[in-house]
């Protein structure tokens, strides 16, 4: 699941002989970013089938490499000993639009996603607070002193709308 995760949003190696991270990339990606402990979080209703799907990854990439004639390492996974290219190229055939299993792959790529793009296994504060990747990386603005979050010079850098003529002080409708 690292190696399906880096695939996505690729980072830099974790240490030389990192085999499930391509190294493709010189920034932390996925993987740094939580993306296996928000697969494994029991609120995304898919930690039981991801021993399946890692399972059906693998013989994917075994079918795959027979195809391309191919030799796989034995010492790792079959979807960690293929190289980067190859990882994108089965993951683009398993994302297809008319795959049978489609749906359970988008499902861990947006998983995926989620991790870097919004933290969403963690507390937003505590991300920033300890520098996750992904926020840090898109500019996710730092809370206040307090805690809390406001955005006096708007962020979308303009105003998007007119303030609502009944809205209290505290940003509730009226």
């Amino acid at each position: 699941m690292e190696a399906f995760a880096d695939t996505i949003l690729p980072g830099v190696k974790r240490h030389p002989d990192d085999r499930a991270i391509a190294g493709v990339c010189d920034d932390p990606g996925a993987v740094e970013a939580g993306a296996l402990e928000l697969l494994n979080d029991p609120a995304t209703g898919i930690t039981a089938g991801l021993g399946p799907l890692a399972q059906a990854l693998n013989g994917h990439a075994v079918a795959y490499a027979e195809e391309k004639g191919l030799t796989l390492d034995d010492d790792v996974p079959p979807f960690v000993a293929l190289d980067y290219d190859d990882r994108v190229e089965l993951i683009a055939r398993l994302t297809s639009p008319g795959h049978p299993e489609k749906s359970g792959w988008v499902l861990l790529a947006m998983f995926t996603n989620m991790a870097f793009d919004s933290a969403a296994h963690l507390s937003t504060g505590e991300a920033l607070e300890n520098g996750h990747p992904g926020l840090i990386q898109m500019g996710f603005a730092k809370p206040d002193e307090d805690g809390l979050w406001r955005f006096p010079d708007y962020s979308y850098g303009q105003e998007l709308a007119k303030r609502h003529p009944n809205t209290t002080e505290s940003g509730s409708p009226a």
